[in-house]
């Protein structure tokens, strides 16, 4: 059919360059419905209840608790608990002030880069948080398990014998809407008013006594190489028969000096020849002071040593 005079044939610039606008637009949502599809669930909250059982990695590989991940070969390139946010995730505690010797409650929440309370966490050996608290010092350790309210307010009874400024460790996996676990360990200090008088650090040792036992350990560590420790409890009639403590034969603490960064380390699921082996990658060079927990009947009890990498 011929056109008629005048008119041309290819659609005039307006229309083309509304036909243009309204494809943008319609692609835009497109690819906002899809984006939004894919990050469905990656909230930490949204759920009451604590959630199922976390699975640890099998094997006898390092398995330790509140550190930074390298890239190369999954190896800690920094102690965990030197902040009190990471990974999008803050502790907030509700009272930081103590009286020396005097009972009290700390209570503190996760909160999420919204500032909503986290309430889903993974049992981890056990528990869903391990809180660990101990003065700058590195005395006074104390290894606790708080309980969490249904706003998300975690609180533990807490008593702080000495004056002095004290660090408290929440370590935790928190799992998102979609079922991913992030394993978090966040610090913050405690405030005990009076005069405060540090105690030196002890020398160096493999071997110590706690209530009647004797514990020491062979393996040498060695800053960024994963190393064995093997523990080795012994009572006034020879080997001392372990208990499971947690879900495991033993638990490992180790604090660093000046900073106070921190690794928390598991063993072996089994006893080798009657000992707790642990896989433990210090960070860097310095003097760690190490807190080992055992169970010996219905006692739990803490071993400590002083370790120094070159």
């Amino acid at each position: 059919m011929p056109v008629p005079d005048g008119v041309s044939a290819a659609p005039d610039r307006a229309t083309l360059r509304l036909a243009l606008v309204v494809g943008g637009l319609v692609l835009a949502v497109l690819l906002g419905f899809g984006l939004g599809r894919l990050n469905e669930g990656g909230t930490t909250t949204g759920a009451p209840s604590l959630a199922a059982e976390h699975t640890d990695p099998p094997g006898v590989g390092p398995h330790n608790h509140g550190t930074a991940t390298g890239t190369d070969q999954g190896t800690p390139t920094e102690p965990g608990g030197l902040a009190v946010s990471s990974a999008g995730l803050t502790l907030v505690p509700l009272s930081t002030d103590f009286t020396a010797g005097r009972p009290g409650q700390l209570r503190f929440q996760v909160r999420d880069v919204q500032r909503r309370p986290v309430t889903r966490f993974a049992v981890v050996h056990d528990k869903p948080m391990h809180l660990i608290v101990v003065r700058r010092d590195l005395t006074g350790y104390q290894h606790l398990h708080p309980t969490m309210a249904a706003d998300g307010t975690w609180s533990v009874p807490l008593t702080l014998a000495q004056p002095g400024a004290w660090r408290a460790y929440a370590d935790f996996t928190v799992v998102a809407d979609n079922g991913a676990q992030t394993a978090v360990t966040l610090g913050t200090d405690l405030v005990v008013p009076g005069d405060y008088r540090p105690r030196p650090l002890p020398g160096p040792a493999t071997s110590t006594t706690v209530d009647g036992f004797t514990v020491g350990y062979q393996g040498t560590p060695q800053a960024g190489t994963t190393v064995p420790l093997t523990f080795r409890v012994d009572g006034a009639a020879g080997a001392a028969r372990l208990e499971r403590y947690l879900g495991a034969y033993g638990h490992l603490v180790a604090l660093r000096e000046g900073d106070l960064g921190y690794l928390h380390v598991h063993p072996e699921p089994e006893l080798v020849d009657g000992q707790v082996r642990f896989w433990l990658t210090t960070p860097g060079p310095g003097r760690y002071r190490l807190y080992l927990d055992f169970q010996v009947g219905p006692t739990v009890h803490t071993a400590e040593f002083t370790l120094t990498v070159p």
